[in-house]
C-alpha cells in the first residue's frame, strides 16, 4: 500500500490561505473523523490525523503539515426533502427524533428514511427523494453532532485560536 503524500494534524472550519492545495469531499457520515486516509479530488492520498474526532463542515479546512489547505466539500447523497405548510412544526417532530436536519426557508432536508418519512406524510408533509449535498444544523451550540457532546470548535477553543469562526 501505498503511503500518504499528505498529512494534515488541524482542521479550521473556514480557509485561511488564499486557495487550496487540494479538495475533499465527503458525504455526512465521513465528515464526522479523527483518523483516516482519504483521496483528494486530484487523486492525492491524504492522512487526516485529528488530535479528536471532529464533525467536519463544509467550507472547512484540514491544515496540511506545510501549512496549506485541503478544502472539505459535501458530497451529494440520498436525502428526502420536506416541504409543507406548518414547516416549523415538521422539523420540530424531525427534531425531537434527533434526526440530522438541514433547515432552509422553504424546505428541510434528512437523511433517507421510511419510519421518518412515514410520520411526516402523517404529519401532511410532502416529502420528495432528492440527491444533493448534506449540510445539517449542528448541534445545541452550533458546532458538531446533534446526537455528540463533543462540540469540535469551542468557543474556548476559538479564543486560544485568535478570532472568532
Amino acid at each position: 500500500m501505498t503511503a500518504p503524500v499528505l498529512t494534515a494534524r488541524a482542521y479550521h472550519s473556514h480557509a485561511h490561505a488564499a486557495a487550496p492545495a487540494d479538495r475533499v469531499v465527503l458525504d455526512y457520515q465521513a465528515r464526522f473523523l479523527r483518523r483516516k486516509v482519504l483521496q483528494t479530488e486530484s487523486g492525492g492520498r491524504l492522512l487526516v490525523d485529528l488530535p479528536q474526532t471532529t464533525s467536519l463542515e463544509h467550507g472547512g479546512v484540514l491544515v496540511l503539515e506545510d501549512g496549506g489547505e485541503v478544502a472539505v466539500a459535501a458530497a451529494a447523497e440520498p436525502l428526502l426533502q420536506i416541504t409543507g405548510a406548518w414547516l416549523l412544526r415538521l422539523a420540530w417532530h424531525i427534531g425531537n427524533r434527533h434526526t440530522p436536519c438541514q433547515i432552509e426557508d422553504s424546505r428541510l432536508l434528512i437523511r433517507r428514511d421510511h419510519v421518518i418519512r412515514a410520520m411526516l406524510v402523517q404529519l401532511g408533509a410532502t416529502v420528495e427523494e432528492v440527491t444533493e449535498p448534506f449540510t445539517p444544523e449542528g448541534g445545541a451550540y452550533g458546532h458538531g453532532r446533534t446526537h455528540s457532546h463533543e462540540h469540535g470548535h469551542s468557543l474556548h477553543h476559538r479564543q486560544e485560536h485568535g478570532h472568532e469562526h
